[in-house]
């Protein structure tokens, strides 16, 4: 299980890491789809491992950085609707 957890967080962090090195070297935008399911599956997977090793500050964070992306990609996707 410790292996899963481990593996989990590590992917998290890839994810977080390179939405913002992508989103920083200008290839991706912020209001992109790709960002936003980067973040929000990377926090979800950070959040996943800091509750498992009982790190709730990071977790707290991890849980806003989540709800940012959620909020961001539901108001892409009612964007679209409109348009269509």
């Amino acid at each position: 299980m410790k292996f899963l957890i481990d593996s989990i967080g590590w992917i998290g962090s890839v994810e977080v890491i390179a939405a913002y090195g992508l989103n920083s070297y200008q290839k991706i935008k912020s209001d992109s789809l790709l960002f936003q399911l980067l973040n929000l599956t990377g926090g979800i997977f950070l959040i996943i491992n800091t509750i498992y090793y009982s790190a709730y500050p990071s977790a707290f964070i991890n849980v806003v950085w989540v709800i940012i992306a959620s909020v961001a990609i539901v108001q892409m996707i009612a964007k679209r609707n409109l348009k269509s």
